[in-house]
C-alpha cells in the first residue's frame, strides 16, 4: 500500500495497530531509542491504555520487566506487546523469539505486532514460527526502493482481532481490501504501479540470492563494519553483543567532547559527499551511525562511507586514526568469509 506523507513507517506502525485494537486497550511497548520512541508516541495519540517498559538507550528490550506483567495479568488485560525489531537509533536488534518463548510460558493470548522497518527482508524475521501478529516495513529500506510504500502483513490471529477492533480508521482500513479481493478487484484506492513494478524486481533479487546468503551477506557486513570500528579504538553503541544490529552500526562518540558526533556528520557530507546518520534524543551529539543494509555487496562496502570515508573524516577532525587500519580489518574478515558466487562457479 502506498503512504505518501511524512513519518510513514511510523504511520505504518499505527495501521496495525488500530486495525486489530480498540480504543482504551491496555498494550506494553518497549522503548529503547527513537523509533520505539516514535512509535509509543503514536500509540497514546491513538488512545491506547499504554504501558510503556524502557531500558537505557543502547540495550535490547527488558524481557524480565515484560515475564512480570505477563505474571500480574491473569484476566489476560494485556491485549498486545509491541517491539521493534531493529532500533536504529541505537544499533540494538531484539529477540523476538525470546518475547514469544515468554508470552507461551504464560499462556498469554496478547497479540504481538512488529516494526521491522530495518529487518524484514535482510534479518531472520519467522512470523509464524515466532508468533508474530503484525509486521511492517518500507519499501525505502532492505527492499532498496524509492520510500512511499508500506508494507503491513498479518497473521490469522490478527486477521480475527480485525474483526472486533473498535479503533476508528478510514484510510488504511483493512476491511477495504479483503472486501474488494472477494470481488476480485483487489485494490481500494489508486494504487502506485511504478512502485509496485519496482517491489516485484526487488522480490525477484531477494529470491534469487536466497533468503539464508541475504541474512548471511548482512551478518558478514555487521561484523567486517564492528571490526573496522575497534581497528579505529572506538566503541559500539550497543552495550552487549547478542543485541548486535546486523544492518547498522551506531558508534560511541568521545574524542575532544568539544567536537560532536554532529561534526563528524557534517563533515562527511561537505567534504566527501557521504552521508552518516546522526545520533537521535538521547544519544544525539554522542553517535554517528554507519548502515550497511540493502542491496549492497561485501566489496562495495569497502568503496565507500563505511570504511575509506570514515576514515578520513576522522583524520580531519584530528582522531589519531591510521588510515587504512579498519579497511584492513573489514578486508581480512570479508576476505576470510565471502563465499563464492553459486551461479558463477
Amino acid at each position: 500500500m502506498e503512504d505518501t506523507g511524512p513519518n510513514r513507517s511510523a504511520r505504518n506502525g499505527g495501521l496495525g495497530l488500530t486495525n486489530t485494537l480498540s480504543s482504551g486497550d491496555r498494550i506494553v511497548s518497549f522503548l529503547i531509542g527513537q523509533f520505539s520512541l516514535v512509535w509509543i508516541d503514536q500509540q497514546q495519540s491513538l488512545n491506547f491504555n499504554l504501558n510503556v517498559i524502557e531500558s537505557e538507550w543502547g540495550r535490547g528490550a527488558n524481557l524480565d520487566v515484560l515475564a512480570s506483567k505477563l505474571a500480574a495479568d491473569p484476566s489476560h488485560s494485556i491485549k498486545a506487546v509491541c517491539i521493534v525489531h531493529n532500533e536504529t537509533a541505537t544499533g540494538v536488534t531484539n529477540n523476538l523469539a525470546a518475547v514469544r518463548k515468554l508470552l507461551d510460558e504464560y499462556g498469554h493470548p496478547a497479540l504481538v505486532p512488529v516494526n521491522g522497518v530495518s529487518s524484514i527482508c535482510s534479518l531472520d524475521l519467522r512470523m509464524d514460527e515466532w508468533g508474530i501478529d503484525v509486521a511492517l516495513t518500507g519499501s525505502q529500506k532492505a527492499p532498496s526502493m524509492p520510500t512511499r510504500m508500506g508494507i503491513v502483513c498479518a497473521s490469522p490471529k490478527a486477521m480475527e482481532a480485525a474483526k472486533s477492533a473498535k479503533s476508528v480508521r478510514v484510510f488504511f482500513d483493512w476491511n477495504d481490501y479483503l472486501k474488494l479481493y472477494k470481488m476480485g478487484t483487489y485494490w481500494p484506492y489508486t494504487p502506485s504501479i511504478q512502485l509496485l513494478h519496482g517491489l516485484r524486481t526487488a522480490l525477484d533479487l531477494f529470491f534469487e540470492e536466497g533468503f539464508d546468503n541475504v541474512t548471511a551477506r548482512h551478518s558478514r557486513l555487521g561484523k567486517a563494519t564492528r571490526l573496522a570500528v575497534e581497528a579505529w579504538g572506538l566503541k559500539n553503541c550497543t552495550q552487549e553483543e547478542w543485541w548486535f544490529h546486523l544492518v547498522l552500526t551506531a558508534l560511541l562518540w568521545w574524542f575532544h567532547l568539544v567536537l560532536t558526533a554532529l561534526i563528524i556528520v557534517k563533515r562527511a557530507w561537505t567534504r566527501y559527499n557521504l552521508i552518516m546518520g546522526l545520533g537521535l534524543k538521547k544519544v544525539a551529539g554522542k553517535v554517528f551511525r554507519i548502515g550497511h543494509l540493502g542491496k549492497l555487496n561485501d566489496v562495495l562496502s569497502l568503496r565507500n562511507k563505511k570504511h575509506f570515508g570514515v576514515e578520513m573524516v576522522l583524520r580531519d577532525v584530528g582522531y589519531p586514526v591510521k588510515l587504512g587500519s579498519g579497511v584492513a580489518a573489514a578486508a581480512a574478515y570479508l576476505q576470510n568469509t565471502i563465499p563464492m558466487i553459486p551461479s558463477r562457479i
